[in-house]
């Protein structure tokens, strides 16, 4: 249980910061790194920060992608 709140988490805040960047590409790419660096951080706390980065990445490269950039 405490393993998928993990991954929920890191989930959560990779979405909650993917959308930095004028187009997709650049809101998938620092959507990625955000989510590497929180999957990371996140990963390490439950004994896996490798996998936790990379599960972060791909969650923070997708929500990245498919974000509107933000509008001020």
């Amino acid at each position: 249980m405490r393993k998928i709140t993990t991954i929920m988490a890191a989930a959560a805040l990779s979405l909650g910061l993917a959308a930095c960047g004028a187009s997709p590409g650049e809101r998938a790419v620092s959507g990625g790194l955000l989510g590497a660096g929180t999957g990371a951080a996140i990963g390490s706390l439950s004994g896996n920060a490798g996998t936790g980065a990379l599960i972060g990445a791909g969650v923070g490269a997708v929500g990245g992608a498919v974000t509107a950039p933000a509008r001020y």
